[in-house]
C-alpha cells in the first residue's frame, strides 16, 4: 500500500478509522495528569508531555506527536500499577490512538 496521499502530494500515513477526536483526547489527558499527580507524582511530567503535545495539535491544526506521545504513555504503564486511574487512562489513551 502507498504512503503517498492522492489528493495532493503531501506524504500522509494510513491510519485506520475516522479522525481523531482531539477534544476527547484531551479530556482523557487531562484526567491522566491529574491521576498521575495523585497517585505518582514522580510520573506527572509524562502525563504533562501528552497534554502539550495535544494542545500543540489543537493550535497548529496537525496530528499529535504520536512517537512522543507514545513514549509518554509507556512509560506511564511501566510505572502504573494495575487497577490504578493512571493505568486507566493510560490505557483508554494508548486504544483511542491506536498505539
Amino acid at each position: 500500500m502507498s504512503t503517498y496521499n492522492f489528493h495532493g502530494s503531501t506524504p500522509a500515513r494510513y491510519e485506520p478509522g475516522a479522525e481523531l477526536d482531539l477534544e476527547a483526547l484531551t479530556r482523557l489527558a487531562d484526567g491522566l495528569a491529574e491521576a498521575l499527580r495523585t497517585e505518582y507524582p514522580v510520573l506527572a511530567g509524562h502525563g504533562e508531555v501528552i497534554q502539550d503535545e495535544l494542545a500543540q495539535a489543537v493550535e497548529d491544526g496537525y496530528p499529535p506527536n504520536r512517537g512522543r506521545i507514545r513514549s509518554a504513555l509507556e512509560a506511564v504503564s511501566i510505572g502504573a500499577m494495575a487497577g490504578t486511574g493512571s493505568l486507566a487512562y493510560t490505557q483508554q489513551l494508548m486504544n483511542a490512538l491506536g498505539l
